[in-house]
């Protein structure tokens, strides 16, 4: 279920649909026919590192400036088109190249998305012995500034996600602002997490993961966790998360013209009146228990704009004696391993977050598909 499919919220007709999509295609025409001004072989890493990120670079930031300006009700529309684009696309093309399974489930009454090893499946894979460990599950909240995406979008990173840590993946599709501010998602998040273990997986086995905003939300999540008595997750995974919403950090600026965010990063209205300074919206801003946050991975690029609140971030964690692995990565912008899965720099992320989940997520031998 897609945004633009839940009771009460408004969409746009379908000629107005149309345009807003031809519209978005010009915008990014547009952005995309400035990249050759713009000395796009230049860069930290190889030629074609340094060209595949500035081409990137530019056909994002042409989609994120476009969309930002969009009445919500043509945006859900657009978000629902998009998603069906990449429900046709994405399935087949990770089938061969991951060899996983994506398939539809609800959990406590959030819909989602599974992906996982077909090598696991009892619809790939008849004899119980033949069939692949699973090593843990991953509760992945994806990103979007809290407004946006969908879990289909987050299929082939979480299908990599699930090749390299041999984990189960679970993209929850989390209410989103402005139809359902803060603390919708968390809540949506907390039962999903609930869920899981009354479906048989243990804490012990089941880490937390997210980006951008829905990293940020995985932050807030395990606040909320802590508060209400649940067991602590195994461990915590999040790529470029949104740590801090008051946005006042030097980078916000001073990294705007080399990241892919807008600059007018929205984020009104997923708080709706409550304060950035918010302890459950705004990790920087806690004082977190080392005897309950788990260890914690987090990487991120040193020319987003969320480079300084993160750093902030993970010095908060490491002055509380929490386990943080963090990975910093030169020349990189916002969310990275997502949207440059070629590169060097993701691998490195890649590799880094296997072994993280290798030393934290013991695996279960009598762990069963939980879908």
């Amino acid at each position: 279920m897609v945004m633009a499919d839940r009771p009460g919220v408004a969409t746009a007709s379908a000629p107005v649909t149309a345009l807003t999509m031809v519209g978005l295609a010009d915008s990014m025409l547009n952005g995309l026919a400035r990249v050759p001004f713009r000395r796009f072989w230049q860069g930290p890493g190889g030629l074609l590192d340094n060209v595949g990120q500035s081409v990137t670079r530019q056909a994002v930031r042409s989609f994120m400036g476009y969309i930002v300006g969009l009445p919500i009700e043509e945006f859900r529309s657009m978000e629902k088109v998009l998603d069906e684009l990449c429900r046709t696309v994405i399935p087949p093309f990770i089938h061969l190249t991951d060899d996983v399974e994506v398939t539809d489930d609800e959990i406590n009454g959030v819909p989602g998305l599974w992906v996982r090893s077909r090598a696991s499946s009892d619809a790939f894979v008849d004899d119980d012995a033949q069939k692949k460990t699973i090593d843990g599950t991953i509760l992945y909240l994806h990103g979007g500034g809290y407004i946006g995406t969908t879990p289909m979008m987050y299929s082939a990173f979480a299908a990599s996600l699930c090749s390299g840590t041999g984990c189960e993946v679970f993209i929850a599709d989390y209410r989103m602002a402005p139809e359902f501010p803060f603390p919708a998602g968390v809540h949506d998040a907390a039962d999903v997490y609930r869920g899981l273990l009354e479906r048989g997986v243990d804490a012990d086995h089941l880490v937390i993961a997210g980006d951008s905003g829905g990293g940020g939300l995985a932050t807030s999540l395990v606040t909320y966790l802590s508060e209400i008595g649940a067991p602590r997750p195994a461990a915590l995974a999040l790529f470029s998360p949104e740590v801090d919403l008051d946005l006042d950090h030097p980078s916000i600026t001073d990294n705007a013209k080399t990241d892919i965010l807008p600059w007018n990063v929205p984020v009104t209205p997923y708080l709706h009146g409550v304060s950035p300074d918010d302890t459950r919206v705004s990790m920087t801003k806690a004082e977190p228990d080392a005897r309950w946050f788990p260890p914690t991975f987090v990487t991120w690029g040193a020319d987003e704009m969320f480079r300084d609140p993160i750093r902030e971030f993970v010095e908060t964690l490491r002055a509380a004696d929490i386990e943080v692995m963090s990975l910093e990565e030169r020349g990189m912008f916002h969310v990275f391993p997502i949207l440059m899965p070629w590169a060097e720099s993701s691998h490195e992320v890649y590799r880094e977050l296997d072994e993280f989940v290798d030393r934290h997520v013991t695996p279960d031998p009598a762990a069963v598909p939980t879908h």
